[in-house]
């Protein structure tokens, strides 16, 4: 085995989602992007096949040229370790935005601050503030 990489399928917003992901997350990039052209499968500009990296993490991702009749599920999720407020609220805050709360930014006794949330795109996340040692 080579690799394991986290893959994301979207339904036509990959880039927005990438590009959302990139400018929130310090020390991201996406690190190559293949769109759909004329006449093939998928619509025409579309995420044919990317790759990103989130703070040293890579994911695949793709917008499916296939409507599913499925989205992304809460009981996956990408889980940041943030190292203070002020950090986990902007993040908070960015990835909430358009999206829902499955469990609101605050004090839960098992950490300082934690939240769960899904994204306008629907990809869970879960944000944790770790309790001071």
């Amino acid at each position: 085995m080579k690799s394991i990489t986290p893959f994301l399928m979207f339904q036509g917003n990959a880039e927005e989602a990438m590009n959302l992901y990139i400018s929130i997350i310090e020390d991201s990039e996406i690190t190559s992007i293949d769109l759909y052209g004329p006449n093939e499968l998928g619509t025409e500009g579309s995420v044919k096949h990317a790759t990103f990296t989130l703070k040293g993490q890579t994911f695949m991702c793709i917008d499916s040229n296939v409507q599913h009749g499925f989205t992304f599920t809460p009981s996956f999720s990408i889980y940041l370790t943030c190292e203070s407020e002020a950090e986990i609220e902007k993040l908070y805050g960015a990835l909430i935005d358009g999206g829902s709360a499955m469990m609101l930014l605050g004090n839960y006794g098992f950490s300082e601050q934690f939240g769960w949330i899904a994204d306008k795109f629907g990809v869970s996340w879960q944000l944790d503030l770790p309790n001071k040692a």
